[in-house]
């Protein structure tokens, strides 16, 4: 339970159903126990046990040094899904089962259905403008099986609804809208606090390696990035490539077929929907979280990695962040973009 209002409506929808739950909030990040005393208020008028599990330098090893290496490397990472990955599907799942408990549930906007054949699914919410489906490829057979998402089937404004007339103090907290430990949005002033390092200026250049200009250090940047360069050009200008090696950013014209991209090599792969994947197999994909799906043509190129190749060219997909396959409703899988092929 985080503190927030999906999961506190989670919590009396388990109880319900179940008869008895317990509470139990990470703590990830020092924040003044603003979230740990609003879950604790919520499971006493509940009248259900809570616990604090205190996971902190689990995520600093697991998901911060992760956000800093990838921004170093002039990658873009994606912390809230290597948050699932190693902290709510991992580590809180293992202690969980250790404490004796069947399920967990979380406020997670998906559906978890079974097949005819006994294979877990994972679906899109019913509330397609909350579905976090993108960042839930990642969970296995073993864990689906094993967790609940009681809102996958209700609308966000039902959910508030129902926090409202339950009395929760926090029926009408906002939702978190950045990466919870920059809750600022200032990356590059997180990462050079973390690291202590210093992240020298260097020069920005075109695709012919021409200089344009000096940027602020390559930790300002990423794949697809339009604001914020300070160049001025005749035409708008994007971030086309990072490179760490030479401490060049490389910007490029919307038009220039440096932007884009006609698929990506794709690692860390985990399968829902089957155990392997078919021979030019044909899907959605989403390369990243807010886009819409491409249609695309999938091939297995070893273990754990795929080879997605889209029907039409992609703007500046970035190494580092997730392609998740989709057909339909239910999502195929997904992995870590660890190439781009132009």
């Amino acid at each position: 339970m985080s503190g927030g209002v999906d999961s506190s409506v989670s919590a009396f929808l388990m109880r319900e159903k179940h008869g008895v739950c317990v509470g139990a909030t990470m703590l990830l990040a020092d924040d003044g126990g603003n979230n740990i005393n609003d879950a604790r208020s919520v499971c006493e008028a509940l009248g259900i046990g809570h616990e604090v599990i205190d996971l902190r330098g689990m995520f600093r090893d697991e998901v911060i040094r992760r956000f800093v290496e990838v921004y170093e490397s002039g990658g873009t990472p994606n912390p809230c899904i290597d948050c699932n990955r190693f902290m709510k599907f991992g580590e809180f799942v293992g202690h969980a089962r250790a404490a004796g408990h069947d399920m967990i549930a979380t406020g997670h906007y998906a559906r978890i259905e079974r097949d005819s054949s006994g294979r877990w699914l994972l679906r899109k919410a019913a509330d397609t403008s909350r579905d976090q489906s993108y960042v839930l490829y990642m969970m296995t057979q073993d864990v689906l099986a094993h967790t609940e998402f009681p809102l996958g089937g209700m609308l966000k404004s039902d959910v508030r609804d129902m926090a409202a007339s339950l009395g929760f103090t926090n029926a009408r907290k906002h939702d978190s809208q950045d990466i919870c430990f920059v809750p600022d949005g200032d990356y590059a002033g997180f990462i050079e606090s973390y690291t202590g390092k210093v992240y020298p200026p260097g020069d920005f250049v075109d695709t012919n390696g021409n200089i344009l200009g000096t940027h602020r250090g390559i930790i300002h940047y990423t794949a697809g990035q339009r604001r914020g360069l300070g160049v001025a050009a005749k035409s708008r200008l994007y971030v086309s490539r990072i490179d760490p090696a030479m401490n060049t950013v490389t910007l490029a014209p919307e038009t220039d077929a440096g932007l884009l991209a006609r698929g990506v090599v794709v690692r860390d792969v985990n399968l829902v929907a089957c155990e392997t994947l078919p021979g030019n197999f044909r899907a959605g994909v989403k390369v990243r979280y807010r886009q819409r799906e491409i249609p695309c043509v999938a091939n297995q190129a070893g273990p754990g990695e795929i080879v997605i190749e889209f029907t039409e060219a992609v703007r500046s997909p970035a190494v580092g962040q997730a392609a998740v396959m989709y057909d339909g409703e239910y999502v195929i899988g997904g992995g870590t973009v660890s190439g781009v092929m132009g």
